[in-house]
């Protein structure tokens, strides 16, 4: 199968005024399911919310960590680290339709759309 024919999931990251389409290819999903897993296990310890310290994020939480992430690869370019953030956002919300990416240093106000 071509690659531009593979299943994928789309959806937009907005970072400030700026929109950058999003394609995650499902097989993406697949390959990255043990790295999901461990970024799962690390966030198990908590996470600095702004703030706010979430000692046991829940899955909202999680995205929203892993959204800041996103952005920082999405600004240096980075299409590995890209491609595999947005793998982990697809997987934890299969039907994302955008992302507003917080950048005051708050993670808790990114939007997560469905």
């Amino acid at each position: 199968m071509r690659r531009r024919d593979m299943p994928q999931t789309r959806f937009d990251v907005y970072i400030e005024q700026d929109r950058y389409p999003i394609a995650v290819e499902h097989a993406d999903l697949e390959r990255g399911r043990e790295m999901f897993v461990g970024m799962d296990r690390d966030m198990d310890h908590g996470r600095r919310m702004g703030p706010e310290f979430a000692h046991h994020p829940d899955p909202r939480q999680r995205v929203q960590i892993v959204a800041e992430r996103l952005m920082l690869a999405i600004e240096g370019q980075n299409t590995a680290m890209k491609t595999a953030m947005a793998a982990y956002i697809v997987w934890r919300v299969p039907n994302i339709k955008a992302l507003h990416i917080d950048t005051s240093g708050d993670p808790s106000l990114t939007e997560i759309v469905v």
